[in-house]
């Protein structure tokens, strides 16, 4: 995968840490910057266990004080604002005698293109509906819901999919997974072709990084992962890897009306994207 991405992005390759973990397991960051298509990449993988301590388990709830986790972690942020990040990541959690998946992916677009965001979506469906009927429509509206912003009243991006907790038939998670973490750069590529070369300026510039925060707003304050990670005492470095490198917040900022940016910020509100191919 990064050298994938590294042939994408044309000149920046990854710097790869190796790290362990106080109280079991590590895990490797691969982690671009600076380069001509990416501002940020990063790629984790990372497998941890032990105990948790009180204030883990206070944060966490339950009861249950051992635990295992597994997975792989990726966020690419592109330098255009033309171009949308793409994050995605999926788990296997063990605690106690309880174990379950969970994952996903979905793009954060900062001015939208509908014909991009359907393309994404079918993807996705495609890959969902190889494995049940009905998948994608479920874990779509997961992803809506997850990834919904509750304190401003929006979404970070225009989704994808997201499942959590799912323990039911773990072979069946699994091939799921394994099928999905196989294609999972697949949506994005087309997009990123299509809109490298798009021209922008300061003005694009300045709405991509007051998205961007949003996206900072979301990981920091909602997101699972993080607060997993930091709970368990993971590396800090390699748990906020997904946060941009750039984001800007302005006071009570509002777009012009009918300005692309208006327009832009009428996708992120759960739609069915793909209710006209139906």
């Amino acid at each position: 995968m990064c050298a994938e991405l590294s042939a994408l992005d044309g000149a920046g390759s990854f710097k790869e840490d190796r790290w362990q973990r106080p109280g079991g397991g590590g895990g490797i960051s691969a982690v671009l910057a600076e380069g001509a298509l990416f501002e940020k990449a990063g790629v984790n993988t990372s497998t941890v266990w032990g105990e948790f301590d009180d204030v883990a388990l206070k944060k966490l709830g339950g009861g249950e004080r051992a635990f295992h986790a597994t997975g792989i972690s990726m966020v690419f942020h592109p330098r255009s604002p033309m171009v949308p990040t793409m994050h995605a990541n999926f788990r296997f959690l063990r605690r106690g005698a309880d174990s379950w998946f969970g994952g996903g992916a979905d793009l954060t677009p900062y001015y939208p293109q509908r014909g991009d965001v359907i393309a994404f979506h079918q993807v996705w469906k495609d890959t969902c509906e190889r494995h049940g009927s009905g998948l994608y429509d479920r874990y779509k509206r997961w992803c809506d819901q997850y990834f919904y912003i509750p304190h401003r009243s929006e979404c970070r991006g225009v989704g994808g999919i997201f499942f959590d907790d799912v323990r039911d038939d773990p072979e069946a998670a699994f091939a799921f997974v394994t099928d999905a973490c196989r294609n999972v750069v697949a949506p994005y590529l087309p997009i990123v072709e299509r809109r490298r070369d798009e021209p922008y300026g300061e003005r694009e510039r300045a709405f991509q990084l007051f998205r961007r925060g949003r996206y900072v707003e979301f990981n920091l304050v909602y997101d699972r992962g993080t607060i997993f990670g930091l709970a368990t005492h993971g590396r800090p470095e390699s748990i906020l890897m997904s946060l941009p490198p750039l984001a800007g917040w302005w006071y009570d900022y509002k777009p012009e009306p009918r300005s692309r940016e208006a327009d832009a910020m009428a996708f992120f509100q759960p739609q069915d994207w793909l209710a006209t191919e139906r």
